[in-house]
């Protein structure tokens, strides 16, 4: 999708403008999206670009989208351009080295410390339970 969308309209308001661009972007990503995918790939990845103008247009995340229209829209600007890219992605997972050692965490050093026999952390709590299973 590479577009251009204007901000001012006769009949209609600006909300109600942004509102339908928005939907427009998202409808168009969804669509997008269901899209089958290649052999080899994971996901849809998206390159998108805005700016006041294609030629003025720089590259930005998927997620700044709706960020970067309202940021028009506060800037009193006319019209701005998108553009909306798919392209497959794969996803690249790195094997972990399991010769590496791993650190103790705290519980474990609590529980490192404590041994069966209730001598450690909670002896005297072992010790007051024993007195009280005497009086009764």
């Amino acid at each position: 999708m590479r577009k251009t969308f204007a901000l001012s309209h006769p009949k209609t308001k600006v909300a109600r403008l942004v509102e339908s661009i928005k939907h427009e972007v998202k409808k168009y990503i969804k669509r997008e999206r269901n899209k089958k995918l290649p052999e080899g790939s994971d996901y849809w990845d998206f390159d998108c670009k805005f700016g006041n103008t294609s030629e003025e247009a720089s590259e930005i995340h998927l997620t700044e989208i709706n960020k970067r229209i309202d940021q028009a829209v506060e800037a009193g600007l006319e019209s701005f351009y998108l553009e909306v890219m798919a392209k497959v992605a794969s996803r690249h997972f790195e094997r972990r080295d399991q010769a590496a050692p791993t650190p103790r965490t705290s519980a474990e050093s609590v529980d490192a410390d404590i041994d069966d026999e209730g001598d450690g952390l909670f002896s005297d709590y072992d010790q007051d339970i024993d007195a009280d299973d005497d009086l009764g």
